[in-house]
């Protein structure tokens, strides 16, 4: 189950810095003069996190489902 554990908490560290960038783009988005180039590079990297997130879940689940 270690290899499970690890990929569950690398997911949650992808998580963390999923929200911090989402907290970013919000902040983005309430500026008075929206920077697009930085909104379309923030929302990239949410996609790509969120592509890492998965992978990283469905690595724990395969992991888990070899060790039960």
């Amino acid at each position: 189950m270690r290899g499970a554990e690890a990929a569950l908490a690398r997911a949650e560290e992808l998580l963390a810095r999923l929200e911090a960038r989402r907290t970013d783009l919000e902040r983005l988005a309430q500026a008075d003069e929206l920077d697009g180039e930085a909104a379309v590079e923030a929302i990239a990297e949410l996609a790509e996190l969120a592509r890492e997130i998965e992978a990283e879940l469905t690595r724990a689940r395969t992991l888990a489902d070899a060790d039960a």
